[in-house]
């Protein structure tokens, strides 16, 4: 499964490079000529609200609130051969539904990351990269909110890297990092007692008694890909509205199981009705083999484990959005 997946995301990516080419190299000439020096800086806000109202109806159904926001911000320096680009990307999602149930979160996610570049021959830049990526508030396994499965901090994940940076055009990135540190942290020390997010878990004696507390911390060594694809002006009269940016991360852990390369796959595409007024589609795919599913089967209050799983989450969504 994961090789097919591999396979698939790799021919989109090269598809998409390529068939950007005899494009790219007039808009790339035009580029180094028209680009100036300094900070160039670029950011989106939006909120999508949801509401079902429903009284004496007669087909069933149950009244729902829906509220997602999302912030995105860019800052790229240019100076010489070298570039350092930087971007954050936050977003937050709640969901109540009926009058007996609390707001259930859908989406939360805070992704800060900084690379610097200098050119090292034509399209290559050598780079060194950070990124770093955690949440903002518990999750619950819902619908039981009383067996929290995630929280500040936890999970929090770092990772920096070393490679080369390939620059076609200003849509397409393909970094190649051969020497990357990965940091894995659970600050939740009752998750990390549990081996949460493939920390290592508590051990107790045949009593039950604690013998050692959860390791918080996992560090990790291997490589990393990065492949980013965006770009929001196309040509054709059918996409002049539409933004599109995905963005594929591989990770292979040299010291352990290097075969099974954890994947983080995520898809935006924005749609622009009018000024302020935009659809947004937001997919996101991750598989780490270290990072253990539980789900209550039986609805029983009694958590199982699953092992590994296929993470998917899907968010559509209509609202304000706001560029500056």
């Amino acid at each position: 499964m994961k090789k097919i997946l591999l396979m698939i995301t790799m021919v989109m990516f090269s598809y998409m490079a390529t068939s950007q080419v005899i494009e790219a190299e007039k808009d790339l000439r035009k580029q180094k000529k028209d680009t100036i020096e300094g900070w160039k800086m670029s950011g989106v806000f939006g909120v999508n609200f949801a509401q079902t109202s429903l009284t004496n109806w007669a087909a069933g159904g149950q009244n729902s609130i829906a509220l997602n926001g999302f912030f995105s911000y860019n800052a790229d320096y240019y100076k010489g051969k070298s570039v350092w680009t930087n971007s954050l990307d936050m977003g937050y999602g709640l969901l109540r539904q009926g009058k007996e149930t609390g707001f259930m979160k859908t989406d939360d996610k805070i992704d800060l990351l900084s690379k610097y570049g200098r050119q090292a021959f034509k399209d290559f830049y050598y780079a060194v990269m950070f990124n770093f990526k955690t949440q903002m508030a518990p999750g619950y396994n819902y619908p039981n909110d009383s067996v929290k499965i995630s929280d500040w901090l936890a999970p929090a994940y770092a990772v920096a890297a070393i490679g080369l940076d390939y620059k076609p055009n200003k849509y397409f990135s393909a970094f190649l990092a051969p020497f990357t540190g990965k940091l894995t942290y659970v600050g939740n020390q009752q998750l990390a007692d549990l081996g949460a997010f493939g920390v290592d878990k508590a051990e107790f004696d045949n009593n039950g008694v604690l013998v050692k507390k959860g390791i918080r911390t996992k560090y990790e060594f291997g490589g990393y890909v990065r492949l980013i694809y965006s770009r929001n002006n196309f040509e054709h009269a059918l996409l002049k509205n539409v933004s599109f940016t995905t963005k594929l991360d591989l990770f292979s852990n040299y010291l352990h199981n290097p075969q099974n390369v954890d994947i983080n796959w995520e898809t935006l595409i924005s749609l622009k009705v009018n000024k302020y007024i935009t659809v947004t589609i937001n997919n996101n795919m991750i598989y780490d083999d270290d990072i253990t599913i539980y789900i209550d089967k039986d609805n029983d209050g009694v958590i199982d484990a699953q092992g590994p799983r296929l993470q998917i989450k899907n968010i559509l969504g209509v609202g304000f959005a706001y560029k500056f």
